[in-house]
């Protein structure tokens, strides 16, 4: 059996779009909203299955693939995010790298030697890498705004409190994507897929435009968007919109949920660090460099975070 695990943002889904372009395989996917990253305890592998980890924390699945690896399956394994201490085994692939100026995709093209380049371009633009998607561009004919306008699409989809609140659940969208040797290809045979989350987005942005300011410095930006499916699915892209319009400041947006917050967070982009060693000081907390996030910040917990995020930016 294969198994192909991917985090539900676009980082994930693109990767997987360009692996399985050059190595074909019937897998069984497992996949969730961008905060299922705890993704390898739905993975029931045994001996001689193979198993595809991309974009999610190797520090968060130690345990499930420490037992998938003992258990007799062989794992290739893609991600940028905070790894712990690592593994090594010899039936583990790791492809790592934590540095905040690469994602996943990147890695993926890297490995593939660039074979499926505007698959990652479009990635990248995804998650919020545009230097990056850029510089892959380089000498290449290629409609950057709409490789952008695709990433950022089938990104702002996995944000989500729930796969309720989704307009696809992300191993459809895959579904859509997969075997389309470019992403032109994909948007010209499907329009209306990338239409459907153009509309909710700005929608969605809209409604977030108008959430309320909690703090507004110089170093950083709190805002509180209400406990709604449109602000659950629209926060992770109103950072990155944030961050994009003010590249020297850190920003938090904070969705308000039963009994708290779910947070994301940006690191300036000016330098793109520090969002996961704050996002770890709390205990839902995790992520990458550059963006991180907490999937409950319990009420009593908010002034802690303020000064946190005081002191990290």
């Amino acid at each position: 059996m294969d198994y192909d695990v991917f985090n539900g943002d676009a980082d994930g889904i693109l990767s997987l779009v360009q692996l399985r372009l050059s190595d074909p395989r019937e897998s069984k996917l497992v996949t969730g909203r961008k905060r299922d990253i705890k993704l390898l305890d739905r993975v029931p592998a045994i001996d001689g299955d193979r198993v595809t980890v991309l974009d999610i924390s190797m520090r968060s699945n130690e345990p499930e693939l420490r037992r998938i690896l003992n258990d007799g399956a062989s794992v290739q394994y893609f991600d940028h995010h905070n790894a712990g201490n690592g593994i090594e085994h010899p039936d583990l692939d790791a492809h790592i790298n934590t540095s905040s100026e690469v994602c996943t995709a990147v890695l993926v093209d890297q490995f593939l030697k660039g074979a499926y380049r505007a698959w990652a371009i479009a990635g990248c633009y995804g998650d919020n890498f545009p230097r990056m998607a850029e510089r892959l561009a380089e000498g290449r004919d290629l409609p950057l705004s709409n490789l952008r306008e695709l990433g950022e699409m089938v990104n702002y989809n996995g944000y989500g409190g729930s796969e309720a609140d989704l307009h696809f659940h992300p191993a459809d969208l895959y579904r859509e994507m997969a075997g389309f040797p470019t992403p032109m290809a994909f948007l010209s045979s499907k329009p209306e897929v990338v239409q459907k989350l153009t509309d909710g987005y700005y929608d969605d942005f809209l409604f977030a435009d108008k959430s309320k300011v909690l703090v507004s410095e110089d170093y950083g930006e709190v805002r509180v968007l209400p406990d709604a499916a449109a602000s659950r699915r629209v926060s992770g892209m109103f950072g990155n919109q944030l961050a994009q319009e003010y590249p020297d400041r850190a920003h938090a947006i904070l969705t308000a949920q039963e009994g708290g917050y779910l947070v994301s967070i940006r690191a300036p982009l000016a330098r793109r660090s520090g969002a996961d060693s704050l996002a770890l000081q709390f205990e839902t907390g995790g992520g990458r460099s550059a963006a991180a996030g907490i999937n409950h910040l319990p009420d009593s917990e908010l002034d802690r975070f303020l000064k946190a995020f005081r002191t990290a930016f």
